[in-house]
């Protein structure tokens, strides 16, 4: 295990890296958020990152889908490429960003019915036949374990379903982009003990058909989770490692023990 993500040959063969990271560095003004963070993300696997407020976290995920466009006094520096591609350098952000869906901490429900919010990306890539719609809607509100919940109410509006429902309505909106990589920020922080677990169990199956990203202060749903974890710290990435590995105190920096075994944070 070592600070920087590397592979073995035989890694290698087996996963392709989804997205690759080098020497990245974001800050706010003047204010440095995150510096020196080099990591590769493969195929099909659940990538963690942990650490505690303010690590930046976040702004990680705002600069791999070009999020700082929309972020006054946002500066990224650095190499990040998606599917081998630079994205500072690719001119259709939007492009981009269809193929990257993203699920904050808070639901983010657009004005619009359940059925309306998650036909919305399917209708924007021009799909307007109405079987097909009612077919991506239905798999993407299954594979979001909400479908049963709402089948009989995809008329009404979205923002009318409880804290957790809307949630789950948001990564059903984020799986009808058909993304390659799916990033979710701090997801169940508005949503019940049940409700997550569920959606946990959503993500286990998603693994084989995307790449997930998941940023969460809650370490143990890390171990759950994630293929392999990185520790986020004061703005930098200080390890790097197969979870349990991180988990089992084989790990090289004690800052990193202290902080799954919750010493701080």
């Amino acid at each position: 295990m070592v600070a920087a993500a590397e592979t073995t040959a035989a890694e290698s063969v087996q996963s392709a890296i989804k997205l690759g990271v080098s020497d990245v560095r974001i800050s706010y003004g003047g204010t440095v958020a995150l510096q020196d963070v080099t990591l590769e993300v493969r195929e099909n696997e659940i990538f963690g990152i942990i650490g505690p407020a303010n690590a930046g976290k976040t702004s990680f995920l705002k600069a791999i889908n070009r999020m700082d466009m929309f972020t006054a006094g946002m500066q990224v520096e650095g190499d990040i490429h998606f599917n081998g591609r630079d994205v500072r350098q690719l001119n259709n952000v939007y492009a981009l960003r269809s193929r990257i869906g993203v699920v904050f901490p808070l639901p983010v429900g657009l004005p619009m019915t359940v059925y309306d919010n998650v036909a919305l990306s399917p209708r924007l890539r021009g799909i307007k036949d109405k079987r097909k719609l009612d077919i991506i809607v239905e798999r993407c509100l299954m594979r979001a374990a909400l479908w049963d919940e709402v089948k009989d109410r995809l008329d009404a509006l979205g923002s009318l379903l409880s804290g957790g429902q809307q949630q789950r309505l948001t990564i059903a909106r984020a799986l009808s982009q058909e993304p390659e990589l799916l990033m979710l920020d701090e997801f169940s922080i508005a949503v019940d003990p049940v409700t997550t677990m569920r959606i946990e169990d959503v993500l286990k199956e998603l693994r084989s058909d995307m790449t997930i990203l998941l940023v969460t202060n809650l370490v143990q749903q890390a171990r759950r989770l994630a293929d392999r974890t990185a520790f986020f710290l004061e703005g930098k990435c200080i390890e790097i490692g197969q979870t349990e590995e991180l988990f089992t105190g084989e790990v090289q920096d004690q800052r990193t023990r202290d902080y799954v075994e919750g010493r701080f944070g």
